[in-house]
């Protein structure tokens, strides 16, 4: 390639990289991983530890390194459904077996290590803003209506291939430190319903996010027993789900469309991966 290649391939990366030059705003829409941080109860917590400190090895110079061990489940923090994830009477995505799918105590086809890295146009649809309070309120389900009404309040087209934010305010728990009420087990949690995932994935999303434990609404009282978004859209319409976002500084700046980084963790066969999704916005 020389200094004249005008392909359409070196215009885009001239484009991006004049993006970059520019000046670009990002978003990090990923949790800071803790200890004690609210999570689903279904899922190992984080753990952190240091077994090697500064000092209790010191080389002859002087110098010395501490090293870390951590432990977790793939559904805890900010983090993406694989496919594997969830099943309906027997079968996971594209009709296959759940007992054949597993090979050695891992899920080959659909794992996390399945899931391609997402630069993707993202789309956030703030809920709240549009029925003019802070937040939602426990176990209210964001309804079709709820969503149709935020898209075109905020002017935003859904597209095929696109990743579908949806806020429903309820992480400010979450940055409250008020991980009772942020998982909403006995109160309930605000979220899309089955007719809300349908709707999203008619328009041919890749992936969808909220601000919340589990994604979808959490009936008062009900816990994680019934979860039929997770079944429409893992199961049945093969779109991938990110829970446990933060997406305060996102609809505080009042950004609706953006250029969407994730990248999972390639775990072998894994149901899930720790994420840390960037949204990218010029100054």
């Amino acid at each position: 390639m020389t200094d004249l290649d005008l392909s359409p391939a070196t215009s885009t990366t001239a484009a991006l990289l004049d993006a970059v030059a520019q000046g670009l705003t990002v978003f990090d829409l990923g949790r800071t991983l803790t200890v004690g941080m609210p999570q689903s109860p279904n899922h190992p917590a984080y753990w952190h530890a240091l077994p090697r400190r500064h000092g209790d090895m010191v080389r002859a110079d002087g110098g010395s390194a501490a090293n870390d061990m951590i432990s977790m489940g793939t559904h805890v923090g900010t983090h993406i459904d694989a496919l594997s994830h969830v099943s309906q009477d027997g079968r996971l995505y594209g009709g296959l077996d759940a007992d054949a799918a597993l090979e050695g105590g891992r899920y080959a086809e659909l794992g996390a290590h399945t899931i391609e890295p997402m630069v993707r146009r993202g789309v956030l649809l703030d809920v709240p803003a549009t029925l003019g309070v802070g937040r939602l309120e426990a176990g209210q389900e964001i309804t079709v209506a709820d969503l149709t009404a935020t898209a075109e309040r905020q002017g935003t087209e859904l597209r095929p291939g696109d990743v579908a934010l949806v806020r429903s305010g309820w992480g400010q728990h979450f940055d409250a430190g008020d991980g009772d009420t942020y998982r909403g087990l006995s109160t309930g949690v605000p979220g899309v319903g089955e007719a809300g995932a349908t709707w999203l994935a008619d328009h041919g999303i890749h992936a969808t996010g909220a601000d919340t434990i589990a994604y979808e609404r959490l009936a008062p009282g009900a816990g994680h027993g019934l979860l039929p978004a997770h079944r429409v859209l893992l199961v049945e319409r093969g779109i991938y789900i990110v829970e446990a976002m933060d997406l305060e500084a996102l609809a505080a700046a009042g950004v609706h469309e953006f250029l969407l980084l994730l990248s999972p963790l390639k775990f072998y066969g894994a149901t899930g991966s720790p994420v840390r999704p960037l949204a990218v916005v010029g100054r």
